[in-house]
């Protein structure tokens, strides 16, 4: 990788996270963990954690390690909207922070697919809760949430990728494999970030973000889930429907098709 490229790894729990393992360690400038994902690696930088987040599953203290929760992602998903907006699940919420405050070129994902069809184990440590399939009124779709992560993060410069594998995923990052992210170049990441922007629906990213002052549910506290009977979730289906408009050309063709299109 160039070293000029900060490249963040975010790891969740889907069984597939552990094709990681022995990915070299300096192939990112940093790993963050999401809950039980620090369990991964014995490397990890940073896990961003639930409030409610079990304290016998907390991993033993480390100077060397840095632990984040409510107290610091609040403020973070609050600068890009909040919880209601982004969505109240931690794959999001930790990409939302991990923006905010590392700033990556790119943030690669892996065993954040949000996949639950699939028999065996739910996540790489057993059967756990499939919490972005909870009956949340801001979960309605998980694509339309993982659309409006990767324009906010485009505006900071940071590129979302996912590094899974598999043939289905409620993220619609563009996919690299690992290789493909080791051999990034500062040109090809810019070409990459410029296709991206080409295949974006400016006047659908207008019309949902204007739909989402005028609806006004934003809760600093992030606590929504106390003010439910204020929430439309029909309105909130209709920003959702605004934000995948947002991305059809990056789901249709091939992502170099679509500046040439332009």
């Amino acid at each position: 990788m160039d070293a000029s490229l900060r490249v963040t790894l975010l790891l969740g729990s889907a069984p597939d996270v552990m094709r990681c393992a022995s990915w070299p360690k300096q192939a990112f400038a940093d790993i963050v963990a999401i809950n039980n994902a620090w369990r991964v690696r014995s490397d990890w930088d940073i896990l961003v954690h639930a409030g409610d987040f079990p304290a016998d599953r907390m991993p033993r203290p480390d100077p060397a390690r840095r632990i984040f929760s409510a107290a610091d992602y609040v403020p973070a998903q609050n600068s890009f909207g909040g919880f209601v907006y982004a969505g109240g699940t931690m794959s999001m919420t930790a990409a939302y922070w991990t923006v905010h405050s590392q700033r990556p070129d790119v943030l690669a994902f892996l065993g954040c697919d949000m996949i639950y069809d699939h028999a065996g184990d739910t996540h790489f440590y057993g059967t756990g809760r499939a919490d972005p399939l909870r009956g949340d009124v801001t979960l309605q779709s998980l694509e339309a949430k993982s659309a409006r992560l990767l324009i906010h993060a485009l505006r900071r410069g940071t590129l979302c990728a996912n590094l899974s594998d598999l043939p289905r995923s409620r993220l619609i990052f563009p996919k690299l494999s690992f290789e493909e992210v080791r051999k990034l170049t500062p040109s090809r990441l810019a070409a990459m970030r410029a296709e991206l922007r080409a295949c974006i629906d400016k006047e659908a990213v207008d019309a949902a973000e204007a739909m989402e002052r005028e609806f006004g549910y934003f809760y600093e506290d992030g606590m929504y889930w106390n003010h439910l009977d204020e929430i439309d979730g029909a309105k909130l289906a209709r920003i959702d429907r605004l934000w995948l408009e947002a991305v059809e050309g990056l789901m249709a063709p091939p992502l170099e098709e679509c500046s040439a299109a332009e």
